[in-house]
């Protein structure tokens, strides 16, 4: 079966084992495949990078929260009320 490896880099788990922090540095950046028999198994993603995935994912799921509630009434307050 045919697999899309979702990476310009790709390393075996062999390789890893070896060397975790070259083989994460060959991505320079970027994620890299790890393959086990040729197949992928697994993406070994920087961490700085995963900070940003996770941001955009946020970022993403407000953006979603904002739309939905975009046509909803708005609602006046009065904040001489609460203090």
């Amino acid at each position: 079966m045919a697999n899309i490896i979702l990476s310009d880099t790709s390393a075996s788990i062999s390789e890893l084992k070896k060397n975790p922090m070259a083989t994460v540095g060959a991505g320079a950046g970027f994620p890299v495949a790890i393959l086990n028999r040729n197949q992928p198994a697994f993406y070994c993603v920087p961490a700085e990078l995963y900070e940003q995935m996770l941001d955009a994912l946020d970022d993403h799921e407000l953006a979603k929260l904002v739309n939905e509630r975009r046509d909803q009434a708005l609602i006046e307050v009065d904040l001489d009320e609460f203090l």
